[in-house]
C-alpha cells in the first residue's frame, strides 16, 4: 500500500505534469501506472471525504491562512466537493482498475467533525453535558462556526486565545433554546482534537449508525482503514469516557461520569468491532479491514476481533531505533505459536503521525536495510507519502499543499527502484508464512550467543523443492544487518516453528531445498543479478555483513 495525502498529492502532480490538477478525475492514468511500476498495488487516499467547514475556519482565524480542514474532521462520508465529488471518484476508480491499483480509504469512527451532519441533526449521539464541565469556561469570544441558521456552534474562549485546551464546545439549538456542551474527540494521550466531536458508543443507535456507514464504505472500497481503532474497544472506551470508580480517568472532567464495570457492560455489552467484522463478512466480504491500533492492542485485533490487518508499531520502533532483539523476539514467538498471524500485520516506516522516513532513517544504507525488512517479511508493507521519492516533509492533515519546495530525489528514487521495487515485484516469494524460517545468527557454530543485529530468514514458494507446473519453485535467503557496525556469524538451524505435525527446527539446507550434505549455495544475488556460489561447512553458512548491508539470494529448485 502507498499512502497519499490527496490535496498535497494533487498539488505535486500539478507541478510534475505542468497542469492544474485539483480533482480526482484529473489524476492522470500515467501517475497511477507509475505507482504500479514501482511495485504498489493499493493506493490509500488520505482526506477523501467532505471535511468540516468549522475546522478550516477556526484554523485560519488562529493565523493558519493556508490551512484547510483536517482530513480527520469529517463532515460527512461523501467524496469532497472540491475533489470532484462522487462522479470524479468513479472516473478515478476506472483508471485504477486499468492500472492494476486497488483503492483504500479512511473511516474515522471515534469522532466526527465539530460541525458534522450528525452534530446538527443528532446531537444525542455524542458525549455531552448540560452544563460546562469547568466553571471558568466561557463561549463568548468566538464567532458561530455553524453554517446552519438553526444551530449555533461555539468554541471555548480559552482555546481560541491559547490559554486552555478546552474539552467541550457549545451547541445551541435556536429553535428550542436547548444548549448542550459536546466533548471534543480525545484519546487521553495529549490535547483534545478541538475540531472534532466525540461519539458515544454506549448508545445502541450510535453503534448501529456507524456500522451502517462502515458497510456502505466497504461496499465501495476494497480496503478500509480505521483511524485510532483501539480507542473504541470496550476496555479503552470505558477508561477514557466512563472510568470505573477510583480509576481517576484519562480525560479531564470525565471521572465524575464514571460507571462500574457492570453498569458499563450493560450499556456496551459487546465489542463494536466484532459486530463490524461480522457485518462486513456478510455484506461486503471482498473488503479488507485495516485497524490502526496501538497501546499493545495489536494481537487482540487479529486474534479476538478478527480484523484482516492491524498496524504493527513494534516493527517501526524496533527497526528505526535498532532494538533488534525486540523484533527478533517477536518473530520467534510468532513462528513458535501461530506463524500465519504474521501475515495480518501492516509493517511501516512512517505514518501521517510519524516523522517522514527520510528524516527518521536518512536516505542511505540505514533506510534501505529497513526497507528490505519491510518488503521481505510477511505482513502488508505500507509506504508513506513521499517515502519512495526521498521527501523529507511530514504532511499535516490540514495541508492543502506541501510547505517545502521539494522535488523527488532522483538518485534516491532510482536506488529505490533498483533495491525496493525489485523486491516488491517478488512479494509472492516473501509474503507467505508456511515456509518462513528464521535463523539465529551465532557468533560461532554451535554457540548460543546470538547476533541480534542480523536478521537471517528464508522463504519459498514451495516446501518440497519441486516445480509447480512449468514454474520452478523459488527459495530466498535474506540477510540484513540493521546496525551501524559490521557483523559476522554463522547460521545453520532455524528457530522453532509450529505446524500441524508439531514444533521443530529446520536446517538451512532443508529450508533452501538442498541436499543435507550440500557444500555450496548456488543461486543468484537479487541485488546484482549475478550468480552466487557460496560455501557451506557442516551445513552452516558464514555471514559477514558491513553496516546496514543487505543480501538477498534466490535459488530455484
Amino acid at each position: 500500500i502507498v499512502a497519499k495525502n490527496v490535496n498535497v498529492w494533487l498539488d505535486q502532480l500539478s507541478h510534475r505534469h505542468g497542469d492544474d490538477i485539483r480533482r480526482l478525475d484529473q489524476i492522470p492514468l500515467e501517475a497511477l501506472q507509475d505507482l504500479r511500476r514501482r511495485g504498489f498495488s493499493a493506493l490509500w487516499l488520505i482526506g477523501l471525504w467532505q471535511r468540516s467547514h468549522a475546522s478550516q475556519e477556526f484554523k485560519r482565524r488562529r493565523g493558519r491562512a493556508d490551512a484547510i480542514a483536517s482530513a480527520y474532521a469529517v463532515e460527512d462520508y461523501a467524496v469532497a466537493e472540491e475533489l470532484g465529488g462522487e462522479a470524479a471518484l468513479e472516473v478515478l476508480e476506472g483508471r485504477c482498475v486499468e492500472a492494476g491499483i486497488s483503492l483504500a480509504c479512511d473511516m474515522v469512527p471515534n469522532h466526527t467533525g465539530l460541525d458534522a451532519r450528525w452534530v446538527i441533526e443528532h446531537p444525542e449521539r455524542f458525549i455531552w453535558v448540560d452544563e460546562p464541565p469547568f466553571p471558568d469556561y466561557s463561549f463568548d469570544a468566538g464567532d458561530d462556526l455553524s453554517t446552519d441558521p438553526d444551530i449555533g456552534l461555539f468554541l471555548e474562549d480559552g482555546y481560541l486565545d491559547r490559554t486552555d485546551a478546552a474539552v467541550v464546545f457549545k451547541r445551541v439549538d435556536r429553535r428550542t433554546d436547548e444548549t448542550r456542551y459536546l466533548y471534543h474527540g480525545n484519546d487521553g494521550t495529549g490535547l483534545p482534537w478541538n475540531d472534532t466531536a466525540q461519539l458515544d458508543y454506549t448508545r445502541t443507535d450510535v453503534r448501529e449508525a456507524v456500522i451502517e456507514e462502515i458497510v456502505a464504505i466497504a461496499k465501495r472500497f476494497p480496503i478500509v482503514r480505521f483511524d485510532a481503532a483501539m480507542t473504541l474497544t470496550r476496555q479503552h472506551f470505558q477508561r477514557l469516557w466512563f472510568p470505573a470508580p477510583a480509576s481517576g480517568g484519562a480525560i479531564p472532567s470525565r471521572a465524575e461520569h464514571g460507571l462500574s464495570p457492570s453498569e458499563f457492560d450493560e450499556l456496551m455489552p459487546r465489542e463494536l468491532w466484532l459486530d463490524v467484522v461480522e457485518r462486513i463478512a456478510e455484506e461486503a466480504p471482498d473488503s479488507m479491514l485495516v485497524a490502526e491500533a496501538f497501546w499493545l492492542m495489536e494481537p487482540y485485533f487479529v486474534r479476538q476481533l478478527g480484523f484482516h490487518r492491524v498496524y504493527h508499531s513494534i516493527f517501526l520502533h524496533a527497526v528505526r531505533d535498532e532494538r533488534n532483539d525486540e523484533l527478533q523476539r517477536w518473530l520467534r514467538e510468532a513462528l513458535a505459536t501461530e506463524p500465519s498471524e504474521l501475515r495480518r500485520y501492516v509493517n511501516f516506516l512512517t505514518t501521517p503521525d510519524e516523522r517522514s522516513a527520510a528524516e527518521a532513517f536518512g536516505k542511505g544504507d540505514k533506510y534501505f536495510a529497513a526497507a528490505t525488512l519491510l518488503v521481505t517479511l510477511p505482513g502488508t508493507p505500507l509506504f508513506g507519502h513521499g517515502q519512495a521519492e526521498g521527501l523529507l516533509e511530514k504532511y499535516g492533515m490540514d495541508y492543502g499543499r506541501g510547505q517545502f519546495a521539494e522535488s523527488p530525489d532522483t538518485l534516491f528514487l532510482e536506488r529505490h527502484r533498483q533495491q525496493v521495487t525489485r523486491l516488491l515485484e517478488k512479494r509472492e516469494l516473501f509474503a507467505g508464512t508456511e515456509h518462513l524460517r528464521l535463523f539465529g545468527v551465532r557468533s560461532d557454530p554451535g554457540s548460543e550467543e546470538a547476533v541480534d543485529a542480523v536478521f537471517a530468514f528464508t522463504n519459498s514458494t514451495s516446501g518440497d523443492g519441486s516445480a509447480s507446473g512449468d514454474k520452478p519453485a523459488e527459495h530466498a535467503l535474506v540477510l540484513v544487518n540493521n546496525s551501524s557496525s559490521p557483523r559476522s556469524g554463522f547460521i545453520d538451524r532455524s528457530t522453532p516453528v509450529v505446524s500441524a505435525s508439531g514444533t521443530a527446527c529446520t536446517s538451512l539446507t532443508e529450508a533452501l531445498g538442498l541436499a543435507s550434505d550440500a557444500t555450496r549455495l548456488d543461486g543468484r544475488n537479487l541485488r546484482s543479478d549475478e550468480d552466487a556460489s557460496l560455501p557451506l561447512k557442516d551445513g552452516a553458512f558464514a555471514v559477514d555483513l558491513a553496516p546496514y548491508e543487505t543480501r538477498i539470494l534466490i535459488f530455484q529448485r
